[in-house]
């Protein structure tokens, strides 16, 4: 046995691939569409990584994007706890989501982890590669904003 995938439920493919690729830095991998039951998959991973999922060897993250609304939006992640990734540099990282109006929820105070919220409030944990990085401003005395 292996790990897969992990699927997260959107409502905008266009915000999602925005916030997952654009800003990120995952790549797609493979999309399925099915007309008979209206929705769309897609999968994506690092890009370090992308050549071994596309090839089912390494876990991806599945964005399913259901054509027909549901009434009412989905829940916080429906109980979902939250997606981690690595950065190069963790400071970078939070900088570029910020400049793009990504709200840094729990700031890199230690230079090691930060959360940010996805377009469908879904959490996700970023870690520094390696050693934490030296302390820096604003983020250290920088305040949590909502949850996580």
């Amino acid at each position: 046995m292996h790990f897969a995938h992990t699927m997260v439920r959107v409502t905008d493919v266009d915000k999602s691939l925005h916030f997952y690729c654009t800003l990120l830095g995952l790549v797609e991998t493979r999309r399925t569409e099915s007309e008979k039951g209206r929705f769309t998959l897609i999968f994506l991973a690092a890009p370090e990584q992308a050549k071994l999922a596309a090839e089912h060897r390494w876990p991806e993250i599945e964005l399913t994007y259901n054509w027909d609304p549901e009434p009412q939006p989905y829940g916080i992640g429906r109980a979902f706890g939250h997606l981690a990734f690595r950065v190069d540099n963790i400071y970078e990282t939070c900088e570029t989501l910020q400049k793009a109006g990504v709200t840094i929820n729990r700031p890199p105070r230690d230079g090691r982890m930060a959360f940010v919220r996805s377009p469908d409030n879904i959490s996700i944990e970023l870690i520094q590669k390696g050693d934490a990085l030296p302390l820096k401003e604003p983020w250290t005395s920088m305040a949590n904003d909502g949850w996580w």
